[in-house]
């Protein structure tokens, strides 16, 4: 699957089209941080591997711009927990997550 994951800084907020509606995840920006603050997938779409593929494009598309993550949507933390191994170059130092 591959998404197309707009940066809506106006919003603040990632966002993709899926079957029509608007799957996002809210942000903040503090220096070199960028805070995930809520993520919001419709109700229709009963996919967890669509909301794994999302974090993980967003993730992508945040380490380009060298800033460092801080999960505070309790969904991405704990995909970040399980992925830790993989993102922990994403998370800012000291950060227990």
């Amino acid at each position: 699957m591959s998404l197309e994951i707009n940066d809506n800084d106006f919003l603040r907020q990632f966002e993709v089209k899926i079957d029509g509606k608007l799957a996002k995840i809210e942000y903040a920006l503090q220096e070199r941080k960028i805070f995930l603050t809520k993520l919001v997938i419709p109700e229709s779409v009963s996919d967890d591997s669509f909301t794994d593929e999302f974090i993980r494009g967003v993730l992508s598309k945040i380490g380009e711009t060298n800033r460092r993550v801080v999960p505070t949507s309790p969904q991405i933390a704990k995909f970040l927990r399980k992925h830790k191994m993989i993102y922990k170059d994403l998370l800012p130092v000291g950060i227990r997550i």
